[in-house]
């Protein structure tokens, strides 16, 4: 139940004086829920700061969700700074939750939330610092907590399965009570049922894994994968979780309003999952289907509980391609016409350029109007057509037209490099492409001489479950080059380039398609001080260098493997359900340079997608 508290727990004054942002270590918050008594204590641990995890949706779906439980209390744990660490570990404190200031060694499980790669170093260390082992091994035949996982990063479970007791792959709606119901009648452990809780885990709850479970073996080029399960009742392999019927979930209704900033402050409602459109590097895209939607008139409601409970001026669409909405145009009128007199704005992100630009009826009023965000991923039509991104520059520069006119003063251009067969022509598209859409009427230098093109250049990583998991990444050499490309040659006075950091995009990528062998990297590069990688001002690639080194592995080599589509990979044993045989079909096609259809009536490319909303007769599984 959700209680007002007049008083709370948090930690000294003596320590919270010294550190920066002391809000966010603070956890006095409107709309927190404080269960004191409770049979099971759930850590939901976010593995990067406050002000990054309090924006993450899921991790408030789960709050909301578990918090709903009879006996059961979920509190939020984020990765501290490191003056923060260095605080609490000269006290002598454990790292604790915001709720009741638990430490973590206390609660019965601990729930990562893992929704990148770049997370890793942070598991162990937040473990270590709550007082809990942080490998799996050291936690056996202990009064520990079970430690779970779940995210769009556990569907390649592997490089952290040192440290992770079961991992949740797919969707948590569903499955988080079931496992929290094993859990509140099997905990606390004694000791000696540990192994026997996470067998009943495995047996009974579709979408767990569990790694002590399963046999591994290692190839001769030294990839380790798993080959089956150590004992009967063992799922093999482990099926993603799905929420078939997404419009019924849950949603969030009175999220925690935070005391210290974050990144987004805004309500924020799911209005679709998956994504019809079949981009070959998506890996959110392909994980994330069927394609499901909510209607307008539930999400309207939803948006006004969420706006009363926290005061919010902005209501978020969220969705991986919002305008692919079936009742999209309906959906955005229905939000103006219930908001816009209030001064409530909207914000439509993951927007296609044809509606993005030009779908939107210039009656929507509520629609800020400062800067417009598209994706348009390559400079060349040829690029897009191999990655399958049905945008051609003709669109987006009619569009950029568009947008001028009707008032957006500044447009976003996101692009990816080192994508699979591009060349040093791909890239000069893109300059010449951006150039030509700050040209475009009411382009040049926008208000008060600021440039209207902001450019942002992520280098291409490749991951598990899409059309592109058997390439390799390009490699820092080739992404720094082709960064400096477009640094060099893109007008100063026209656009603004923000290219990706290549060590980073070089760690994530072997985490992406790694192996067990990268736990013990992990924590040698946790033990040498690796923490809060996805920051690039606490990221240190030497730590990384001397960890890889030490294990016998090379990054670069180990990022820009190429697989063979007939031999296993190492995450073989999760069943996607997408077929391999659709994602075979759709690495041709890109070798080839054709597109696939969008997902539609009538138009089926036999991916497999259980519940598919658009199933063709005769498709050849």
């Amino acid at each position: 139940m959700r209680e007002p508290v007049d008083s709370f727990r948090t930690y000294p004054p003596s320590i919270l004086a010294r550190v920066e942002g002391p809000g966010q270590y603070v956890g006095d918050e409107p709309n927190r829920i404080v269960k004191p008594e409770a049979d099971l204590r759930l850590a939901l641990a976010f593995p990067d700061v406050y002000q990054i995890g309090m924006s993450h949706h899921g991790l408030r779906i789960l709050y909301e969700i578990a918090n709903g439980m009879d006996g059961v209390a979920a509190e939020r744990v984020f990765a501290p700074f490191p003056d923060m660490e260095r605080e609490l570990r000269a006290a002598g404190r454990r790292l604790a939750t915001l709720e009741t200031l638990t430490p973590l060694c206390d609660c019965q499980a601990i729930g990562f939330s893992l929704g990148y790669e770049l997370a890793a170093s942070s598991v162990p260390a937040i473990l270590d610092l709550g007082g809990v082992p942080p490998t799996r091994f050291e936690r056996e035949g202990a009064n520990a907590p079970l430690v779970l996982a779940g995210g769009g990063a556990c569907l390649n479970p592997e490089p952290l399965s040192d440290f992770i007791d079961f991992f949740l792959v797919g969707e948590g709606e569903e499955a988080l009570p079931e496992i929290l119901a094993i859990l509140r009648r099997r905990l606390p452990l004694g000791g000696g049922n540990r192994r026997d809780v996470l067998f009943e885990l495995a047996n009974r709850v579709e979408g767990v894994y569990v790694p002590e479970l399963y046999e591994t073996s290692e190839r001769p080029d030294g990839m380790v994968v798993v080959t089956g399960p150590v004992r009967a009742g063992v799922p093999f392999p482990v099926r993603r979780r799905l929420v078939e019927d997404f419009a019924a979930a849950p949603q969030v209704r009175r999220p925690i309003v935070p005391i210290h900033e974050t990144v987004h402050e805004r309500a924020v409602v799911e209005i679709m999952r998956g994504c019809p459109n079949g981009c070959r590097f998506c890996q959110a895209g392909y994980a994330g289907r069927p394609k499901r939607e909510r209607n307008p008139a539930s999400l309207v409601a939803a948006a006004r509980e969420c706006l009363a409970a926290t005061g919010y001026d902005e209501v978020g669409l969220l969705s991986l391609s919002t305008s692919n909405h079936s009742r999209f145009d309906e959906l955005v009128a229905a939000m103006d016409g219930e908001f816009a007199s209030e001064g409530i704005s909207l914000s439509l992100p993951s927007l296609r350029v044809d509606h993005a630009l030009s779908g939107i009826p210039a009656r929507l009023s509520s629609i800020r109007k400062s800067g417009l965000t598209v994706a348009p991923e390559a400079g060349s039509d040829r690029l897009r057509a191999v990655i399958n991104k049905d945008v051609k520059n003709a669109d987006l520069l009619a569009a950029a037209d568009e947008a001028f006119r009707r008032g957006w003063r500044q447009i976003k251009l996101y692009f990816m490099i080192g994508l699979p067969t591009e060349t040093e022509e791909d890239v000069q598209a893109i300059v010449d492409l951006v150039h030509e859409a700050a040209g475009r009427k009411g382009g040049g230098r926008g208000n008060r001489g600021k440039p209207v093109i902001q450019v942002s250049a992520s280098n291409f990583v490749p991951k598990p479950f899409t059309a592109f998991q058997w390439f390799g990444a390009a490699g820092t050499a080739v992404w720094e080059a082709r960064q400096r490309v477009l640094a060099s040659r893109l007008n100063r006075r026209l656009a603004v380039h923000h290219g990706h950091d290549a060590a980073l995009s070089l760690l994530e990528a072997v985490f992406a398609r790694g192996d067990r062998r990268l736990g013990k990297v992990v924590l040698a590069a946790w033990r040498a001080g690796a923490r809060l990688d996805a920051w690039s001002d606490h990221f240190r690639p030497d730590i990384w260098r001397e960890a890889f080194a030490a294990n016998n592995l090379d990054p670069e080599r180990l990022a820009g493997r190429e697989f063979d589509p007939a031999k296993p990979l190492p995450w073989d044993h999760i069943d996607c359900r997408v077929r391999t045989s659709f994602l075979v079909r759709e690495l041709e096609r890109a070798r080839c340079g054709l597109p696939t259809p969008a997902c539609a009536p009538g138009v089926c490319a036999g991916c497999g997608a259980p519940g598919c909303p658009f199933p063709a007769a005769g498709v050849d599984p």
